[in-house]
């Protein structure tokens, strides 16, 4: 272990670089505030770690700023509300290589900080906690939460992005910071714990999980943290984040159930098990047709754009695959489709005037009918699609 003097809090800019950054989002916790920096300064002292204490404060009302840099810490001050705007401040102004962070309720130990650091400098560049492993007290995680939303949104996260965190949304984790800052953090809410895991995953950086004991906060006031709300939040940002699971595998799976649906139903009704599936199930094989495809290229674009701003790591064999297919190709495909479709518009008149454009018998012509607008929806729009693929591609090159 390092035995150099520790370097205290709100030291100066020029006095040398910092091993340790531990790092507290703060909103109104004067409670337990002032117990968490105790604690983290005691730490460095302990450890003799060459490090820093940092409030990044989101507004409080209750003095809280004022216990922090009583003791010792450094306040950030952080106007835009949050629980990862506060963070994402926190770590854009730590001078330490490493940051550990964790929540200023006093439910995590910071005195227990070793295996961190030690993982940290052998060289992971984020080290998550797993309370899982190092144990939850009674009262100190809602059922709801222990048994229903974190397993549940960590294997989610875990299968969407092979990811080796089992615990998604521990509070008390450490991390390089340089390698951090890199991956460009943006979520403003508790869906920051998700993004930070999640863009390490996909950006390969070296990760790995220590014990972590989750103890009751000490506030007297509810938390911060809204279940379904913020559980919502960190879902919906798997969902944007991995846009296959989103608009890829479902809208892949309707559009060929919806495509072979309609090429067992177009020369006529089938029967299965007793049941009868005529033109009515064709129309809506169609329409699943339809919609599937729009999800596919929804998919195309979530991927192409979310690249472009940083939201979603480059999709390198999507890159490889429209360099090959551009707009050319796709436009002849595109109109190949309407004239299919515009053919079969016109065999469906012949048919009515075999019947002296009166009422029709059978459903032949409405079959034609069908599969006519079907193919000419594809056909419009792979052609629009197409378009806007190259928009973005122009959008890409300014």
């Amino acid at each position: 272990m390092d035995t150099a003097e520790p370097r205290r809090a709100g030291m100066a800019e020029g006095e040398g670089p910092l091993e340790l950054t531990i790092l507290m989002p703060c909103l109104n916790e004067a409670e337990t505030l002032g117990t968490c920096v105790r604690k983290a300064m005691g730490y460095l002292a302990r450890a003799g770690v060459a490090g820093e204490v940092v409030v990044a404060d989101n507004g409080s009302t209750d003095g809280s700023q004022d216990i922090a840099r009583a003791m010792g810490a450094r306040v950030v001050p952080v106007a835009e509300r949050g629980y990862g705007a506060a963070l994402i401040a926190g770590i854009a102004a730590a001078r330490g290589r490493f940051v550990i962070m964790g929540d200023s309720d006093d439910s995590y130990d910071f005195t227990a900080l070793d295996p961190f650091v030690a993982k940290l400098r052998e060289g992971y560049q984020l080290v998550m906690g797993n309370r899982f492993r190092g144990g939850i007290k009674p009262g100190a995680m809602p059922p709801l939460h222990r048994y229903l939303g974190n397993p549940v949104l960590s294997t989610i996260g875990r299968v969407f992005f092979a990811s080796p965190v089992k615990d998604f949304h521990c509070g008390l984790r450490g991390f390089d910071r340089d390698a951090m800052l890199a991956l460009d953090l943006r979520a403003p809410g508790m869906e920051f714990a998700s993004e930070m895991v999640v863009k390490a995953t996909v950006n390969r950086l070296r990760i790995t999980e220590v014990p972590t004991t989750l103890s009751p906060d000490g506030r007297s006031r509810p938390p911060h943290l809204r279940s379904w709300r913020d559980g919502w939040r960190h879902l919906r940002f798997l969902l944007v984040f991995c846009p296959r699971w989103l608009f890829l595998y479902p809208g892949a799976a309707l559009f060929l159930a919806g495509l072979a649906a309609m090429a067992a139903l177009l020369p006529g009704p089938v029967r299965m098990t007793g049941v009868t599936f005529d033109v009515h199930t064709l129309l809506y094989a169609a329409g699943a047709t339809v919609m599937g495809f729009q999800a596919v290229q929804f998919w195309v674009f979530a991927r192409i754009y979310g690249a472009q701003q940083g939201v979603v790591p480059e999709a390198k064999q999507l890159t490889a695959a429209l360099s090959r297919f551009g707009l050319e190709p796709a436009l002849i495909v595109a109109g190949l489709l309407v004239l299919l479709g515009l053919g079969l518009g016109v065999a469906t008149v012949a048919i009515w005037g075999g019947e002296r454009f009166g009422a029709l018998q059978g459903t032949g012509a409405m079959r034609l009918s069908i599969a006519s607008v079907t193919s000419m929806l594809l056909g419009l729009q792979l052609a629009f699609g197409a378009f806007f693929v190259a928009l973005l591609g122009m959008m890409r090159a300014r």
